[in-house]
């Protein structure tokens, strides 16, 4: 007789994460500021590319999903975004270039940017179990 076997999801996957460029970046800008956060709305230009703030001063709303944390910066995004998004893992990542007006990189010659990659099936399926999407 054939084993069975029940695919009982894992752990799910952070929904964020961050090269270790862009945890450096991070931790200079805390060095800087103080506690930062991101908020990512998919919106055009500024609005496209991660906006790392002083902790507190981006007010988020019931339209915003807290995705995780990286670097010990909350990461928020808009619902709208998320819901386009969901099926990805957001890979936050540091590029030569300019930040946005109003996120702190902007001066540092760096730029925070949003890579992603699809979940597998199984990272989905644990992210559902998990109430996360």
């Amino acid at each position: 007789m054939a084993e069975t076997s029940s695919k009982v999801p894992h752990d799910p996957p952070p929904q964020v994460i961050a090269t270790p460029a862009a945890l450096e970046l991070i931790e200079k800008l805390r060095k800087k500021y103080g506690p930062v956060m991101f908020h990512q709305s998919g919106g055009c230009c500024d609005g496209s590319s991660p906006m790392c703030y002083p902790q507190g001063e981006f007010i988020v709303g019931d339209n915003d999903v807290l995705l995780g944390e990286i670097g010990g910066a909350p990461f928020y995004i808009s619902k709208p975004q998320f819901d386009y998004w969901k099926h990805t893992q957001l890979i936050i990542d540091v590029v030569p270039g300019r930040g946005g007006m109003f996120s702190l990189e902007n001066g540092e010659g760096v730029r925070f940017l949003v890579r992603s990659r699809l979940f597998s099936d199984e990272e989905y399926a644990a992210l559902q179990a998990a109430g996360k999407v």
